[in-house]
């Protein structure tokens, strides 16, 4: 079959068909599909069948395995975490706010894929707002103050032991920490390390921005989170059992949403380490 990139007519997005990763996959295709998931952040996989140690060679095509910290993974499976909530489950939803997977970390990772396993018949979408694009649109004032901003990245507000997910967490296997507490400084605004475009990077897990007064970073998080929600940057994912999607959270913000009460719903998560190695010539 020949690969066929649909862009998704959103601010980021497009549906990947002609390809079956429950086999290996040509260097040739994968190059196509790589430029692909820098040209649309977001790729789509429909109707993937695909066994747990096919999604882990999926993920591998793309970078080396990255760490899930704070939550445990799958039995019989070290790499693979669930996001996973049962039907009977009423507290809050899983990521449910804007963010980058662990972007709190040093090297943040360059990827996250999600495999539907069990999907409620509505509900449980996931947005992507397009941080490339809602930096573009910025005003030049914003723009400039930004470039000279670092945020300042923390798990704390979530799993720390006073965090969010302190509480009981339902079929979600996550841990607290002291460790979540610590903190790392990236740039507000800067260049993609793989393809050299600007784009905001912050999110849910950005605690205050470096030389500035709590309130003046207080403000500046809420027009920042303001901005990122427009509907101009926001592609609304929904989802099909065995459908798989791959993110780069270089580029995108993202969040869960909820509207499936009284139902399961079961994916199967890798994130992806930001390696220079899979993708420079050196």
């Amino acid at each position: 079959m020949i690969i066929s990139v649909q862009n998704m007519e959103a601010p980021c997005g497009a549906k990947i068909t002609g390809v079956d990763f429950s086999n290996p996959v040509s260097s040739e295709d994968l190059k196509q599909i790589r430029k692909a998931w820098m040209d649309h952040h977001v790729l789509v996989f429909p109707d993937q069948k695909l066994t747990n140690d096919d999604l882990v060679r999926f993920a591998e095509y793309f970078g080396p395995i990255g760490d899930d910290p704070f939550i445990e993974p799958i039995d019989g499976h070290e790499k693979i975490a669930a996001i996973h909530r049962r039907a009977d489950e009423t507290g809050r939803i899983f990521a449910d706010n804007w963010h980058s997977d662990w972007s709190f970390m040093p090297v943040p990772p360059a990827g996250t894929c999600l495999y539907g396993i069990v999907i409620p018949p509505h509900g449980g979408d996931t947005f992507f707002s397009n941080q490339h694009l809602a930096y573009e649109k910025l005003p030049s004032n914003m723009k400039e103050k930004l470039l000279h901003l670092n945020a300042v990245h923390s798990a704390r507000t979530a799993y720390a032991r006073d965090g969010a997910y302190a509480k009981d967490n339902g079929a979600m296997r996550i841990t607290v920490s002291d460790e979540a507490k610590k903190i790392q400084l990236h740039s507000i605004a800067r260049n993609h390390p793989e393809s050299g475009k600007i784009g905001l990077f912050g999110g849910s897990y950005v605690v205050d921005f470096d030389g500035l007064s709590h309130e003046e970073a207080r403000e500046l998080a809420a027009e920042l989170r303001d901005w990122q929600d427009r509907e101009e940057f926001v592609y609304q994912h929904k989802w099909e059992p065995d459908m798989l999607v791959l993110w780069d959270n270089r580029s995108v913000l993202h969040r869960a949403s909820g509207g499936y009460e009284g139902y399961e719903r079961r994916l199967h998560r890798l994130t992806i380490a930001d390696n220079p190695d899979y993708y420079s010539d050196g």
